[in-house]
């Protein structure tokens, strides 16, 4: 009988942000395929203890271990080893224990692992000849080499620059010791075949989706109070870096100019752990940093428009997904759109300049029946392309398991 060795960089549960939303339907998709053992990290004990509660009863077994590595050490560790520094900055032996206990059971068939990261625990083929499959997600070493690119005249260029390179041949090694590698778009996917030299036999899209029930403007949340001026929307982690850079240009370069034709106009950058520099942006006129709230559907809902200014994306982008599930109408720069099944226009408008992302918000607020009519036409797109059990259906393929 087959039996399903899980490897995650975060716990999935709860699926608030957008590894876990990935990871945890990736989960619930192998539970389905056969019983599944689960070992993965978590940023904090509290997370974890959260988490257990949760996955316990759906796992066969389960090890959740809260991840401690500081930064400086795991960048030590990685320049005298010669390895990434994320591989360091989720090396754990209690993972290492856990999955060499599973192994060792003789039960386990198949290996999922989920990140890059997450490799590092796969053995050699000498070890465990069963099938592997990698879902990297992004071609994490492609954004490294963009951080690095940005950082020229920073002292963290040096740092960029090696981890793009090394983790770059480990991506690749990684790759090679696997059966199939998976990427959340085609084009994450043609890239990552692009540096590595395998072909499509080995690489592989497998999409995000989007639970259209949940993000639904007629759910059951509670909306915000009405408010006096339109309200621009982004949500995200905004203690990663290609987020807090997107607030901090749409603030200063677009906002003011959407606030010449608009003068109420507010931006609302909502999501947990705030930078220090994001938190700065509340100084500015017009800019609320909401920090973590509960539920981003509220925010979303109130919208008049949700944004998408990311000079830097990889993958998709599920706060993008989430809003136009919710008929929100969007604006995105082209990084922040690559890989949505959408038209531009019909379901979402896209701007790469300050200028013209700002007359496109401008033109939506100007326009509520355009915007409405965009919004209830994103939403259509979402039911009928980005169902989370469609998306996932190729994995009993890729596992060779029946579905």
């Amino acid at each position: 009988m087959p039996e399903i060795l899980f490897l995650a960089h975060r716990a999935p549960w709860p699926p608030d942000r957008g590894d876990r939303i990935r990871s945890w339907h990736l989960f619930r998709a192998l539970c389905q395929l056969a019983p599944v053992h689960v070992a993965a990290l978590a940023d904090s004990q509290a997370d974890a203890d959260v988490a257990h509660a949760k996955m316990a009863p759906l796992c066969a077994s389960l090890t959740i271990a809260e991840r401690r590595v500081a930064h400086p050490l795991a960048l030590a560790r990685a320049v005298l080893t010669g390895t990434p520094v994320s591989n360091a900055l989720f090396r754990s032996p209690a993972i290492t224990t856990a999955v060499n206990a599973c192994l060792a059971s003789g039960r386990i068939t198949h290996i999922v692992g989920f990140s890059g990261q997450m490799g590092q625990y796969i053995p050699p083929r000498d070890r465990f000849a069963g099938r592997v499959v990698m879902d990297f997600v992004d071609v994490d070493s492609a954004k490294f080499a963009t951080y690095a690119d940005q950082d020229k005249r920073q002292p963290l260029h040096w740092v960029h620059a090696r981890e793009a390179r090394v983790l770059g041949a480990y991506e690749a090694a990684l790759a090679r010791r696997a059966d199939a590698s998976l990427f959340v778009s085609a084009a994450e996917a043609a890239l990552f075949r692009q540096r590595s030299g395998l072909n499509a036999d080995h690489v592989h899209a497998l999409g995000n989706g989007i639970d259209t029930a949940f993000f639904d403007p007629q759910a059951d949340f509670v909306p915000l109070p009405p408010r006096g001026g339109p309200l621009l929307t982004f949500t995200g982690q905004m203690d990663y870096r290609p987020n807090s850079d997107a607030v901090s240009w749409f603030a200063r370069a677009i906002l003011p100019a959407v606030r010449a034709q608009h003068p109420a106009a507010e931006f609302a950058i909502v999501g947990r752990a705030p930078t220090a520099d994001v938190q700065a942006l509340a100084a500015l006129p017009g800019v609320i940093v909401t920090g973590g709230v509960p539920d981003v559907r509220p925010w979303v809902a109130a919208a008049n428009v949700v944004v998408a200014p990311l000079l830097l994306a990889r993958g998709v982008q599920n706060k993008l997904l989430e809003a136009m599930a919710m008929a929100r109408p969007v604006v995105a720069s082209p990084a922040a759109a690559e890989g949505i099944d959408a038209d531009a226009d019909m379901h979402l408008r896209i701007a790469a300049e300050p200028a013209a992302f700002a007359a496109a918000v401008c033109g939506l607020l100007a326009d509520p029946a355009a915007a409405a009519a965009m919004g209830e036409a994103a939403r259509a797109r979402m039911i009928a392309r980005y169902g989370w059990d469609a998306q996932m259906a190729p994995l009993a393929g890729h596992l060779e398991l029946a579905p």
